[in-house]
């Protein structure tokens, strides 16, 4: 089989790739975690225009709540019962779902990962995401060095998504800390490092109830927080709250990972200070065109060199950029996000 490798800017999408490859009487099978969540809309988006501009029939499923596992399954089974040519999945439970992609792969179709890598990540045929462990290290990188000689001294909350940890949870989670200048325990788990700046660690199931909740837990042992890491904006918009009860929202910088339009409109009015923005119409639209490829020819898409997965792109968005890391400002952020 001959492999593509689709050409990529990180940042300069606006609209849905130009699929060159036309499949009419193709189908293709779109799952994301949830239909309600504006990532998981923005991906429908992306993957239904391609797919029109290609000529596949796209079918759309969706668990009922974060985690549904039991109906992406279900999902997967009518879609290779329907023929389909290939799925795009965000697995809600990345290992346990490896299982009904080995049937559907063996049952001929091109299974892409999006945004959430497989466990292992090579039971996807491909994985098209954010390289999140960047995106942690951006946002880490830009806080030490908006401290500058005080992030010796930093006092950091770490609000992370779920005890279970996820791959994106400690993706994001080990690469602030790196960016940061904290040296990493085993880099594939969360909260065994040893460095004396960590408050702890506690988690929102990312969302802002659960964001205001772990920040209130971490004030309890230290109140002199000043650098908060959040898996995502909602919880970051939680942890502003918290902070903002107890008169301390101007002194602390909170960091995040998203970009979506509630949270770029955040660090414009200075609830977060940075966040590492990601493009999930990018992704389903690269992966709708990768299955329109593989339907056309046998076409396999290829990693991004140097990388086990295709990198979807990520950046910086702040308005108070740092020596030395990238970005781009807050109205180019409200340009390319989503929801």
């Amino acid at each position: 089989m001959k492999k593509l490798l689709i050409s990529t800017a990180l940042v300069a999408i606006t609209s849905v790739a130009a699929t060159s490859v036309q499949a009419q009487g193709v189908s293709a099978c779109l799952i994301t975690k949830t239909d309600t969540n504006p990532f998981f809309v923005k991906m429908r988006e992306g993957a239904e225009a391609a797919a029109a501009q290609a000529g596949i029939t796209l079918r759309s499923y969706a668990g009922r709540v974060d985690g549904d596992h039991e109906t992406q399954v279900a999902a997967i089974e009518t879609c290779i019962a329907d023929g389909a040519s290939g799925i795009l999945i965000t697995a809600s439970d990345t290992s346990s779902i490896v299982g009904a992609v080995t049937q559907a792969r063996d049952a001929g179709l091109l299974v892409i990962a999006l945004d959430t890598p497989l466990e292992p990540i090579d039971a996807a045929n491909a994985t098209f995401a954010t390289d999140n462990f960047l995106a942690g290290e951006l946002i880490g990188q830009w806080a030490a060095a908006s401290l500058g000689d005080a992030a010796g001294d930093a006092r950091i909350a770490m609000l992370d998504l779920a005890v279970s940890q996820p791959s994106v949870d400690v993706l994001r989670n080990q690469g602030f800390l790196q960016g940061f200048g904290i040296d990493l325990g085993d880099a594939n788990r969360i909260g065994d490092e040893t460095d004396a700046r960590i408050v702890g660690n506690d988690v929102t199931a990312g969302n802002e109830e659960g964001g205001r909740r772990a920040m209130e837990n971490l004030l309890a042992i230290d109140p002199m927080i000043n650098v908060v890491y959040t898996i995502n904006e909602p919880a970051a918009a939680g942890a502003y709250e918290a902070l903002r009860s107890i008169g301390r929202e101007n002194d602390v910088l909170i960091v995040s990972v998203d970009g979506g339009c509630p949270g770029v409109q955040n660090v414009a009015d200075g609830v977060i200070g940075a966040t590492s923005q990601q493009y999930p119409l990018r992704m389903a639209a690269l992966g709708i065109e990768a299955i329109a490829a593989f339907a056309a020819d046998g076409t396999m898409p290829e990693n991004t060199p140097g990388k086990d997965f295709f990198d979807t792109g990520v950046a910086l968005v702040t308005d108070i950029p740092a020596d030395g890391v990238d970005s781009i400002n807050v109205a180019e952020g409200q340009n390319l996000c989503w929801g």
